[in-house]
């Protein structure tokens, strides 16, 4: 991969990440201001339920910041778009979709499919 591209997807990388660490940041500063006293019990479920799905949320961004972690490690040591099944160049159009993959789409497409077979 070309050095520009690599700068393209280390700042694309770069910025994802620090939009995720800004919203979960102002998701605890949120959680942690509320001091609500709810009379009504359908109230208090609606914020419960409204938090319940803010957490979630942010636990798929937890996710996903782990991921473009080792995104920006695979930058600093070679490996980006290297596919980690078959070695083979993933295509830049992939990465642009995705940029956090670490497998082509044949060996993508390989995996959902046995995935599905057995159900999973």
């Amino acid at each position: 991969m070309k050095k520009e591209e690599l700068e393209f997807f280390r700042k694309l990388l770069t910025e994802r990440l620090d939009n995720l660490l800004a919203e979960a940041s102002d998701t605890v500063l949120g959680m942690t201001d509320e001091k609500t006293n709810f009379p009504d019990p359908t109230d208090r479920a609606a914020l419960e339920a409204d938090r319940n799905f803010t957490l979630r949320i942010r636990d798929r961004e937890r996710k996903l910041i782990a991921k473009i972690r080792e995104a920006l490690e695979r930058i600093d040591n070679g490996t980006y778009g290297i596919c980690e099944i078959c070695g083979a160049e993933i295509s830049i159009e992939r990465l642009k979709a995705r940029p956090v993959t670490t497998q082509c789409i044949k060996c993508k497409t390989k995996q959902e499919e046995a995935e599905a077979s057995l159900g999973l």
